[in-house]
């Protein structure tokens, strides 16, 4: 099992949001960088952890968990010129943009702050702490992943 972050904008979309579906399953789409691409093509796997971590807002922080319920397949909104994530190179022979479903477990009392994770001597190797790690997707240890989980 693999242990990851999954970043959201909650005026986009929330951990409410993911709750409020009613089966609590929803497609992880619009990632539109090479490298959080490639980990949802090749690495993230059925069965995964995802920490759900709101950006860009008051509060930026972990959120909440959610679990890997579908393997990497083909995100539909890059061929549709009415999304946002619309993307005129991509072609059904040859998409580029990848997404997997991930299924709400729940959402965390407290928003586990940025500048706390931050401020812990234990977390080290999440990109949250490294200088240029800005992806949307991003790879957290199995150790780090149980001290926050702890700390939520």
């Amino acid at each position: 099992m693999q242990y990851w972050l999954f970043k959201t904008e909650p005026d986009a979309f929330s951990i409410d949001d993911l709750a409020n579906i009613p089966d609590g399953i929803e497609h992880w789409d619009g990632i539109r960088n090479y490298q959080a691409r490639n980990y949802l093509r090749d690495v993230v796997k059925l069965g995964d952890q995802v920490f759900i971590y709101h950006s860009s807002c008051k509060y930026v922080g972990i959120v909440g968990l959610a679990e890997v319920v579908k393997e990497g397949y083909v995100d539909h909104t890059q061929f549709d010129p009415e999304s946002k994530y619309y993307d005129p190179k991509s072609t059904k022979d040859k998409p580029r943009w990848m997404m997997v479903d991930i299924h709400f477990k729940r959402k965390f009392v407290k928003t586990l702050l940025l500048k706390e994770i931050k401020a812990m001597p234990e977390i080290s190797e999440i990109g949250l702490v490294k200088k240029g790690h800005r992806l949307s997707i991003l790879p957290v240890n199995q150790n780090e992943f149980a001290w926050l989980l702890g700390k939520c």
